[in-house]
């Protein structure tokens, strides 16, 4: 992974103004409120017997905290974040803000930062739908709290 891109989208997420209705963007999806970029995608596992799909794991997460660290000089240590119960409450029919609904989905947990002086929230987190499918790394820049 590229790091310094990395960081280049995500300073442009953090600068970007929030669309009025859900699109899709040239790095990923974005709604009232939130831009989320796919900075990094995986190949899928049909063929996998378990050991690629482990290795990309730790890969992902590897990168993650490699990015996450570069934030940390940034904003300070990040709040470590499970959106299981948030999938939960979802799975319920409790309404939940965006994007924290949607990514409940599939990013079991995040990591988090307040961006000084523009109040936004940071969030990394590897997102996965099912095992066969491919891992990515997503930057999420949102003005809702996460709950």
């Amino acid at each position: 992974m590229d790091i310094a891109k990395a960081l280049a989208v995500i300073d442009g997420l953090c600068a970007a103004a929030f669309p009025a209705e859900p699109v899709r963007t040239d790095v990923g999806a974005a709604g009232p409120g939130y831009l989320m970029a796919e900075l990094e995608t995986s190949d899928d596992f049909w063929e996998d017997d378990g050991s690629r799909w482990e290795e990309t794991a730790d890969q992902f997460a590897c990168d993650r905290d490699g990015l996450g660290e570069r934030l940390t000089e940034r904003w300070g240590s990040p709040q470590a974040f499970s959106l299981y119960s948030v999938f939960e409450r979802a799975t319920r029919g409790e309404e939940t803000a965006e994007p924290w609904a949607s990514l409940s989905g599939h990013v079991p947990d995040v990591q988090v930062w307040r961006a000084s002086g523009s109040g936004r929230w940071i969030a990394l987190g590897v997102s996965q739908w099912d095992k066969e499918l491919p891992f990515q790394l997503l930057a999420v820049v949102t003005s809702t709290d996460p709950p």
